[in-house]
Formats: structure tokens, C-alpha cells, sequence
């Protein structure tokens, strides 16, 4: 391929190299001079134009892109036509990916002219998903390249397996403790995870954590149809002879592998029973968020075999995320170390529905409000106690005079409630393990039940987030951990935190409580009078 300057008149046949713009002529990249372009560009007064020629042997950018682009292209695979020598591939099925990793490093290995880039291996597409692509770097390439690269791609270096698995039983194992709705919430997110590959939960069984019980239940949904069993145990597994491993092996059953180097993910399980494979999902299949628990599944509903080594292979990108809800070691033999709690109270509000007065500087029993919960989250085991003002402020701060609280000031308390909470989380003392979020115009809290949600608080255990819960009814003050103080901080406008409850459920710890203290606030004068008569 000849490459370099050339008159107009000399360049007939070649292809422009770049886009070249003079006065009001305009000719684009790729453009083959013919005698019009030369006519145009001595008319502009261009003396040379930089264009490329093919010799004898050499095929043109797009041809080499779709013959490479068609060797590569396996079972499940289209190739889109060649265009400025890109020659794309889609999924012409929903499946998984299955890439070749040798023969795609073989093909980029041939010439730096040559490249062939594809998705991750394994991944779930969906039809019509582009999965990869064959570029030609320069306009034109040797023949003999390009039949290398064909030569050294290999059968099938792309496919798209198709989803084969569309019956999966599901048994929850339950021990005191596990709330009903967290098993719901699993069958929720597992049911949405099947879906994209066309299967669905035939049956799901709720048993006691025993291995006997368990096995049984595992036997049965094998006998009703199930080709896959997924079994989510109220205890992670902690050894091939616990009992999710050992009610596999009491039907037969094999263990195939235990653990996996993916993080989230880690402590899953894959054994067999009858031919139908059985996972013991790790905790954190309880979650929509991508975890290792989805790179062994949608392999599996595809037909793909895991095996030991695949999961082995699995470390490099295996840690997938941050996970903020991990239990981390202790630093001291006990749990006091995680109870360095602080206390933020918000009083920055404007109290628009109390029409007019401030109703933090109404009062109860001959005290503020505002006051009567600073006083109790300074009576409660808090480190330290964090008052947010805002609207009127100094009559706010001048109404806990002689507390020892830290006040911080709200400058944007007009854009509402997310507003507060972000102003005290930036005020928490960095030694703070986590931070309980009081409402200034909720009077009834007192410190028992701030202190219950403080020893509720055990990070080691992965109970993060502290909640006071009656008849399934969640209310105020939250204990926040301080792994969210980050998420806390994005929060915006006047809707709170409560979707970040849902989200990290699976870190939530309900605190009972009786009586109506977590949810009465006063927000109108008519709560403020019916909370006076008591």
C-alpha cells in the first residue's frame, strides 16, 4: 500500500487519508479522487492531497474487516456490512457470550493493522446486542495478512450460548431472627434475575435450618421438574460439611466447589444432584447489585458447565465494588469500639404546615420542642450531640442555651430536609463510627430508645443501619453507620433517606418499640395540641 502526497491530477484512484477543508471545499476521509474531486480541488487551489493507494495483493479495509469479522462470527453470531473498515458483530439470540480468549489474542497478535476487540466472556447479551468489532487500522491491508487472520481465528471464536435452564426450584432455610419479607425480597430479585433468560421459579420451599429438612426439600423440587436448585441459607455457609453442603450430599449429591474469588460473592457454593446443578447462594444474592452469584448463574441457565477451575480463575476483576456493607474485623475484643455513636438533631426547618410560628420553639410541658430532644439525645450514650439550625437559627440555638451541644448552621434549609441531614453528617466527628438522625419535632424519643439503637449498632455483625419498627412500620431516629455517610451526602430535596433503608436492607437491624414515639412529629397545630393533651 502506497501511502504519501500527491498532485490532484496524480492522485486519481486513491483514497484520502484526512478530511481536508479549503475555502468552500470540503472533502471528507475515506474520499477515492476521481475526476471530479480532482476537478474540485484545483479549483480550491490545492497543490497535493495525502492519499493512499492499494498495490497489487492488497485488499481494501472494509473487505478484510467482514472476512475476518465472518471467520470469527460463531453459532448465535451477525455480522452488520463492512463500513470504513469496521465490520461490527451482534447476538442474533439472547445467551451468553462465549469468547475464545486464545484465538482473539491470536488474530490482534497477526498485525498492528488488524484489531478485534469483543465484550467480557460470559456475558448475558440480550438480541441484537453488539458484541463486538473487527477495525481495520489503516485503509487497506496485505492479502496474506488477512488470511492469517482468518487462518488463526479458529471455529466458533465467538457464540452465543442460548439460555437452556427455564425451571429453577427455590428453598429459603430459616432460623429465628430472618424476617418473613427478607425472603420475599429474595424471591423478588432472584425472579427478575431469570427473567432475561426465560426461566422462572416453579416452586420455593421455606424450611428450618436443618440439613435433614433441607435435604428433603431439595429432593422434592428435583422431583417436580426443577433444573436448577438454588438454595438460600439464613446462615452463610462456613464449611463443606455445614448444612447446606452436607443435605446435598445426604440425597446423593456432589460438591463441586466451595468458594469463589469474587467479591461480593465469595462464599458460594456449586454442587449437583441428579444431574441438576444446586447452588448455595453466598448473602449477597439477596441483592439486585451484580455479584459473583451472577457469573456462576447465567452460565449455568446457558448450559455452560462450571468448574473448578473457572471459578479459580475468576480473581483477576473479581473484585467488583466497594461493598460498603461488609462486616469488618473488630479492632477490639469487644463491641464498644463500633459504639462511638453521635447524634444529629435537625431543627433548620421552616414550618410551613404549622402556618406561621417556628414549631421547634413551640412547647410541651413548658419546654421547646427542640429542647426536649436535644436534652434526650444528650442523656442517651451518643458521643456527642449536633444541632442543625437553620430557619431562625438564633432563636433556636438561644432555646438550648447551657447545653453542650455543637451547632451547625444550614445555609441552604429552604431546599428542604436532605439539606439538614448532609449539614450534620459534615459536622460528625471523624472518630464517629456512625451517626443516629433525630427530627427536632418529634418530642416523644427519649434516650432508651436512642440507646437501643445504639447497642442494635454491631458493624461486625453486618447490622448497619438501626431502625425502630412497629407492626412492620419503620419510624424515627435511623443509625447510620458511617460507610453511608458518602450515600447520605448525595441526598437532595425533602425526601430523606428511607430509599437507602430499601437498598442496603440486608444491613438493616429493626428495633421493636411500642407505642407511638417513632412517628409522631408535629407538624401542623393540630398535633401540637393533640400532643399536649397528652
Amino acid at each position: 500500500m502506497k501511502f504519501g502526497p500527491a498532485s490532484p491530477a496524480d492522485a486519481i484512484g486513491g483514497v484520502t487519508v484526512h478530511t481536508l477543508r479549503q475555502g468552500t471545499l470540503v472533502l471528507k476521509k475515506g474520499t477515492t479522487i476521481g475526476p471530479d474531486e480532482v476537478e474540485a480541488l484545483t479549483k480550491a487551489g490545492v497543490k497535493d492531497v495525502v492519499v493512499v493507494r492499494l498495490e497489487e495483493g492488497d485488499v481494501s479495509e472494509d473487505v478484510a474487516a467482514a472476512s475476518i469479522a465472518q471467520a470469527v462470527a460463531g453459532e448465535g453470531v451477525n455480522v452488520e456490512r463492512a463500513f470504513t473498515g469496521r465490520a461490527n458483530l451482534f447476538a442474533a439470540r439472547p445467551g451468553v457470550l462465549v469468547v475464545d480468549r486464545a484465538a482473539v489474542d491470536r488474530i490482534n497478535g497477526v498485525d498492528e493493522a488488524i484489531t478485534f476487540a469483543t465484550l467480557a466472556a460470559f456475558k448475558p447479551v440480550v438480541e441484537g446486542e453488539m458484541i463486538a468489532t473487527v477495525k481495520l487500522i489503516p485503509f487497506g491491508v496485505e492479502g496474506r495478512l488477512r488470511d492469517a487472520a482468518v487462518a488463526v481465528a479458529g471455529k466458533d471464536t465467538l457464540r452465543i450460548a442460548p439460555y437452556v435452564i427455564r425451571k429453577v426450584g427455590v428453598v429459603s432455610t430459616l432460623l429465628p431472627g430472618l424476617a418473613p419479607k427478607v425472603i420475599d425480597k429474595t424471591l423478588r430479585v432472584t425472579a427478575e434475575r431469570l427473567a432475561p433468560a426465560g426461566a422462572t421459579i416453579i416452586a420455593e420451599r421455606r424450611v428450618p435450618h436443618d440439613e435433614t429438612v433441607l435435604a428433603a426439600s431439595i429432593k422434592e423440587l428435583l422431583g417436580l421438574g426443577a433444573e436448577l436448585v438454588i438454595v438460600f441459607g439464613a446462615s452463610a455457609i462456613a464449611d463443606r460439611r455445614d448444612v447446606i453442603p452436607a443435605a446435598i450430599t445426604e440425597i446423593g449429591g456432589a460438591i463441586e466447589h466451595f468458594g469463589m474469588p469474587v467479591d461480593p460473592g465469595n462464599l458460594l457454593l456449586i454442587g449437583s444432584a441428579g444431574g441438576v446443578p444446586v447452588l448455595g447462594a453466598p448473602g449477597c444474592a439477596r441483592s439486585p447489585v451484580e455479584n459473583g452469584f451472577d457469573w456462576v448463574l447465567m452460565r449455568l441457565l446457558a448450559g455452560i458447565k462450571v468448574t473448578r477451575s473457572d471459578l479459580t480463575g475468576m480473581g483477576v476483576g473479581g473484585l467488583l465494588m466497594e461493598i460498603v456493607t461488609r462486616p469488618q474485623p473488630r479492632t477490639v475484643p469487644d463491641t464498644e469500639g463500633n459504639r462511638n455513636v453521635a447524634a444529629i438533631v435537625l431543627a433548620a426547618g421552616r414550618s410551613t404546615r404549622m402556618g406561621g410560628p417556628n414549631k421547634l420553639l413551640a412547647e410541651l410541658d413548658g419546654k421547646k420542642l427542640a429542647r426536649i430532644v436535644a436534652e434526650q439525645a444528650l442523656a442517651s450514650r451518643a458521643s456527642e450531640v449536633i444541632v442543625v439550625t437553620g430557619h431562625q437559627a438564633d432563636l433556636v440555638e438561644q432555646a438550648l442555651d447551657g447545653l453542650k451541644v455543637k451547632f451547625v448552621r444550614n445555609p441552604d434549609f429552604v431546599g428542604g430536609l436532605a439539606s439538614s441531614v448532609k449539614a450534620g453528617i459534615s459536622a460528625v466527628s471523624d472518630s464517629a463510627d456512625g451517626a443516629v438522625v433525630c427530627l427536632g419535632d418529634m418530642p416523644l424519643i427519649d434516650a432508651k430508645l436512642i440507646d437501643r439503637l445504639i447497642e442494635t449498632f454491631e458493624p461486625d455483625r453486618g447490622h448497619l443501619i438501626a431502625v425502630p419498627v412497629s407492626e412492620g412500620r419503620r419510624g424515627n431516629p435511623v443509625l447510620w453507620s458511617r460507610r453511608f455517610f458518602r450515600e447520605l451526602m448525595t441526598l437532595d430535596g425533602d425526601i430523606g433517606a428511607r430509599h437507602l433503608i430499601a437498598k442496603h436492607s440486608e444491613v438493616v437491624a429493626e428495633v421493636p418499640v411500642e407505642g407511638n414515639s417513632a412517628f409522631l412529629d408535629i407538624d401542623t397545630p393540630q398535633a401540637l395540641e393533640a400532643a399536649r393533651r397528652g
